[in-house]
């Protein structure tokens, strides 16, 4: 059986009236789907079907899984095929859970205005070009739970069940899916890990603390994290970031704001750091890019070669996808990168580094007036 097979099967069989029961047709075809080989699911990925307990939904719906994502649709984010209440149409959609939150928000309001705010939030973290083929606003039919689903909808795809495409479609239709519940889970991850180092935050370390200082971290969104090891999540990959790492940030901080520029490291994750000139409320002003990078055993080429990956990467991803204005690119290093700085400025990234108590830089660089 195909997946085109299985959402025709549960079109024309499923009934909302005949309950749950073992022999209820529909209600069979739903549960043998967690143990099904054929439906073209991604390789260790899980899918299940899902018709109610005790009373039939009037929703039915099969979820598809990424068991290093979440494997529980009561929370977390998974794809789903969800059928109208009229089994007219099935919706693959990128989903939020919403069992386990309807618990914590019980005004119905307040619940679903909570699941669009984050629906759009997570929207935002995937490339437009994408979102603009995925952006269908499901409408399931009445209810709570089919009201559930629609306020939750990140991304979605509508299909008709009397005109429901060709498998191949279906199939290359599900592999995009799978890319976008991925990225916007990464993202997801990356955003409960800047709010928990931010939590986690205390005050202002050495030269950071005074009243100035604290101002300024109230006002623009700088503040030196804990020179303590951590881990970040990026991209639903790892990075360890040092105690020297978090060090450089602090120091950069502390020196670039004597130089008129806003430095900002809060919430911005992956980002290292961003700066701006001027007015920090000025959604026109430029941006620049700061990927740090402390050199270790004297290896500059390693370091160099990092941050011209990350600085394109974050560059395409976190600015071009989003339609935002290319922010001008700097490498930040703990030491002199000798020949690697001409390397950089023929790439168009501007190159600063810590020399002993102070800073130098590349042309670039001291065209803005960042070092001299």
């Amino acid at each position: 059986m195909t997946m085109r097979e299985l959402l025709l099967e549960v079109a024309q069989t499923y009934e909302q009236k005949a309950g749950t029961g073992a022999d209820v047709v529909g209600q069979k075809a739903l549960r043998a789907v967690s143990s099904r080989t054929d439906l073209g699911v991604r390789e260790g990925w899980d899918v299940a079907g899902f018709g109610g307990k005790g009373s039939a939904a009037s929703a039915p719906w099969i979820g598809v899984f990424d068991p290093e994502i979440n494997r529980d649709p009561k929370a977390g984010l998974y794809l789903a095929y969800i059928f109208s209440t009229d089994l007219t149409s099935v919706t693959l959609t990128l989903q939020q859970g919403v069992t386990d939150l309807s618990e914590k928000i019980k005004e119905k309001k307040a619940f679903l205005t909570h699941l669009e705010r984050q629906a759009v939030r997570l929207q935002g973290s995937l490339p437009s070009s994408l979102v603009e083929q995925w952006n269908h606003r499901p409408l399931f039919g009445r209810g709570d739970r089919p009201e559930s689903y629609e306020a939750a909808s990140v991304v979605a795809r509508r299909y008709e069940a009397d005109n429901l495409p060709v498998e191949g479609q279906l199939q290359q239709d599900l592999r995009v899916a799978e890319n976008l519940l991925q990225r916007a889970a990464a993202a997801d991850a990356a955003w409960r890990a800047a709010r928990e180092e931010d939590q986690d935050d205390r005050e202002l370390p050495g030269s950071w603390q005074g009243i100035e200082t604290r101002a300024m971290a109230a006002s623009t969104g700088f503040k030196p994290r804990n020179s303590s090891g951590y881990v970040a999540n990026i991209a639903a990959r790892q990075q360890l970031k040092s105690q020297k790492h978090e060090a450089l940030i602090r120091d950069f901080g502390a020196y670039i704001v004597t130089r008129d520029f806003t430095p900002t490291n809060l919430r911005i994750h992956p980002k290292d750091l961003i700066l701006r000139q001027g007015d920090v409320a000025d959604e026109g002003a430029p941006e620049w890019l700061v990927e740090v990078k402390v050199i270790r055993q004297g290896d500059a080429a390693e370091a160099v070669r990092e941050a011209v990956a990350q600085l394109r990467e974050y560059s395409y991803f976190l600015y071009r996808e989003q339609r935002l204005a290319a922010p001008h690119l700097i490498g930040l290093f703990s030491e002199d990168i000798g020949v690697y700085a001409p390397y950089l400025e023929d790439q168009g990234i501007a190159a600063i580094w810590q020399n002993g108590d102070g800073w130098d830089g590349t042309s670039t660089a001291a065209a803005w007036g960042m070092v001299d």
